[in-house]
């Protein structure tokens, strides 16, 4: 099939994923590889230097989530399509991450030649959930237009051991300490805090606790 060539840029931490998905691309036609980027700062750079038509854009990322980069690629580049390819399953992850621009969600753990689907919807101004994130959405009885808009979930906002995590943290106590009194480890205890900090949408510990205030998930 004849047509526009889709410059794609892969933003994910593991160069792996970065690498596999390279190779899914290079059998597409009409579909280029353009780059790949493990950090805002590297997804910037490329912008700067590269034409982009879509982004792959992973939501766990080093230092600055994909939520947050995603709003600053559609700030200064509005026409850059963009879709999440992440594993989190969490309906306010999906909610934030449409809110910030995103045109797709896709889950890694699809067949992945939705991601391709993704990609070509997308480019055409199309909107793209994969059925992953439409079962979400159903579980949560909320359809792709009320999502949009929703100020609520159906859902609590954190689960049960990221609620466990989030009161150790106002206790002051450091990553180390957390996983010894949950008896996990210091790195689950690392991811918990990530997907906390996505899931509220805070970027400090001082702005995580106002919030947690605010909505009444910690009593001062």
């Amino acid at each position: 099939m004849k047509g526009e060539n889709i410059r794609v840029l892969i933003v994910d931490d593991h160069q792996l994923m970065i690498e596999g998905l390279k190779a899914l691309l290079q059998d597409e036609e009409n579909i280029s590889f353009v780059a790949g980027a493990t950090s805002h700062q590297e997804t910037m750079a490329v912008l700067e230097q590269q034409n982009i038509d879509v982004i792959l854009m992973d939501i766990n990322m080093p230092e600055t989530s994909g939520i947050e980069i995603t709003k600053k690629v559609k700030e200064c580049y509005p026409d850059i399509k963009i879709v999440a390819l992440t594993m989190h399953d969490d309906i306010s992850v999906i909610s934030k991450m449409i809110r910030a621009g995103a045109s797709g969600y896709v889950m890694k753990k699809t067949n992945m030649h939705e991601v391709i689907d993704a990609v070509r919807t997308v480019h055409r101004s199309g909107k793209y959930l994969s059925a992953g994130a439409q079962n979400i959405i159903m579980d949560n009885l909320m359809s792709p237009e009320e999502l949009m808009d929703d100020k609520s979930n159906a859902k609590p906002l954190l689960s049960s051991r990221e609620m466990d995590v989030l009161k150790l943290i106002a206790t002051e106590l450091s990553n180390e300490q957390i996983g010894e009194k949950l008896f996990i480890s210091e790195r689950t205890v690392e991811v918990h805090r990530r997907n906390i900090f996505i899931k509220t949408g805070t970027k400090s510990v001082v702005g995580l606790m106002k919030f947690a205030i605010q909505k009444g998930l910690i009593s001062i």
